[in-house]
């Protein structure tokens, strides 16, 4: 076994399998550009090293994967119009890519707190293990922000409606839901997990699934899809808002409430960014787009700073959003914030693209 260790990650080599842990438990392991940097540099050395068969993804401290990427510098670099955000989203997008096409199995344990930046490491791998500790959301709208790390390409496939409903209300959802959604493959009881570590170590992935997998607890959105469907198909926040009240579900009158709370621009540029992903051919295409929209968010949404302070610096949790309903909210801000180069190039050579040009 080969130990090695960076700022907030650890590699470690244990029979065939390469393993991945995120390690800034006290920050229940968010993302930093260091992070990302380390991940990649793995993944890189492990698809050419005949000894590594498989790769295992896990975090550290018991409470979860990764509860997203570190806001706290997005907060700073909106203020200081620093650009560090920026190349660290291009390298993070680019490590979500890899991780979609990584060539052996990458296997991951969505245990416990799984959100933004954790969805983005997980969701996009081909062996997605949850438990009855998962909870799976991407709530970027309660920060005044947008769904990215390929969370409109994910949310956008989900069965239905159900995507939408995450993206907009930033709802957590547990084990079956994840699988319903898409977001994961297999089911495992958290006490299962040494075992399945242990004999991932001494074999394989194959048939992983078949060994350890049990029956997720019953989820909520399955049921749910009576109002979410139809409530969620409109054509626009308001109009979904309308729908969600007058249905009569409570279920529904909780979802349309949790919106109203949400960040109005935010809410309108992600259900356009999610509607927008249906149409797209590949992953890298939406985390393209989402690299623009974030970028030029980084530039021209106030609400991302007031979100993340009202969330994270102060937690007052009382944000002041500007404009503060949805029927303030112009169109030509939400279509520019949608429109690359809009804020994405503001910063100079080499923050125009997340891939290059073929």
């Amino acid at each position: 076994m080969t130990v090695t260790g960076d700022s907030g990650v650890r590699t470690v080599r244990e029979g065939r399998t390469g393993r991945i842990v995120l390690d800034r438990p006290a920050a229940l392991n968010a993302l930093t550009h260091t992070m990302v940097l380390r991940m990649t540099e793995a993944l890189d050395a492990w698809e050419h090293d005949p000894e590594v068969v498989q790769v295992l993804v896990s975090g550290a401290g018991g409470r979860g994967l990764c509860a997203g990427g570190d806001v706290r510098a997005f907060h700073r670099d909106a203020l200081t119009g620093g650009t560090g955000s920026v190349d660290f989203w291009r390298d993070e997008y680019r490590l979500n890519a890899r991780i979609a096409h990584y060539p052996k199995p990458y296997v991951v344990l969505m245990d416990g707190i799984v959100m933004g930046g954790g969805v983005g490491v997980s969701a996009h791998g081909n062996v997605r293990i949850v438990t009855e500790r998962s909870r799976v959301a991407m709530p970027e709208t309660g920060i005044g922000f947008v769904p990215d790390v390929g969370g409109t390409w994910l949310l956008g496939r989900a069965p239905g409606e159900l995507g939408t409903h995450m993206a907009l209300t930033g709802t957590a959802v547990g084990a079956a839901d994840a699988l319903l959604c898409g977001l994961a493959d297999h089911f495992v009881p958290s006490a299962r997990l040494p075992e399945l570590v242990a004999g991932l170590g001494r074999g394989t992935a194959d048939g992983l699934g078949r060994r350890y997998a049990g029956t997720a607890p019953a989820g909520e959105l399955a049921a749910a899809r009576e109002w979410i469907d139809p409530c969620y198909s409109a054509g626009t926040v308001e109009e979904i808002v309308e729908r969600l009240l007058a249905h009569g579900a409570p279920a529904a009158k909780e979802a349309a409430e949790s919106i109203l709370a949400k960040s109005p621009t935010a809410l309108k540029v992600t259900l356009a960014a999610l509607r927008r992903a249906r149409t797209l051919g590949t992953l890298e295409e939406a985390l393209e787009r989402e690299f623009a929209v974030s970028c030029a968010a980084l530039r021209g949404l106030p609400d991302m700073v007031e979100g993340i302070r009202a969330q994270v610096i102060d937690k007052d949790r009382n944000p002041r959003w500007s404009p503060a309903t949805l029927q303030e909210v112009d169109g030509a801000t939400v279509a520019a914030l949608l429109t690359p180069g809009s804020g994405s190039t503001a910063d100079g050579p080499g923050h125009e693209r997340v891939f290059p040009r073929t």
